[in-house]
């Protein structure tokens, strides 16, 4: 009797140290992908409003020549900032240069550099990301003097 006892016991206390595991494992990979989804709403949100300033007939090189902005570097070459390159294309806005965590694999129109390495003086430096905006700030401003702007800041205010 009293083994029987202690085997279902055994079994109470493996059964429970595993649910608690794989609940770890669970709660961990479900922080993840919420944080990847809100991440990604944040970038559909961005986009979606760059539509809209468009569609008023507005463009961001009128944002950064009324500023005097003239030559910027982007922070980010993803799809945003990959847009943004696009965009400011033949605008009179000369894009020095793209700053990327991924510099040595990123192919773009633009030169690619790190955020670690030297950073040329430009005008200012637009961050397309949507997450870590101070952190990033904070990074640039300690390696480079000119404006850090957001991106999503930008299309909100025009």
């Amino acid at each position: 009797m009293k083994k029987g006892f202690v085997g279902v016991l055994s079994l109470l206390a493996g059964v429970a140290v595993g649910a608690a595991g794989v609940g770890k494992v669970t709660g961990d990979r479900t922080q993840e992908v919420q944080e990847l989804s809100d991440k990604h709403l944040g970038l559909f949100l961005m986009m979606n409003q760059w539509v809209k300033v468009k569609q008023e007939g507005k463009n961001l090189s009128s944002y950064f020549k009324k500023n005097g902005y003239s030559r910027i570097a982007v922070y980010g070459m993803s799809y945003a900032g990959e847009t943004l390159v696009e965009e400011l294309k033949n605008s009179g806005i000369t894009i020095a240069y793209g700053i990327d965590q991924k510099a040595d694999s990123i192919y773009a129109d633009v030169e690619i550099v790190s955020a670690d390495g030297d950073l040329e003086e430009v005008d200012a430096v637009v961050v397309t990301a949507i997450t870590f905006f101070d952190e990033i700030e904070e990074k640039l401003s300690a390696k480079i003097e000119c404006p850090i702007l957001s991106l999503e800041d930008i299309l909100y205010e025009m």
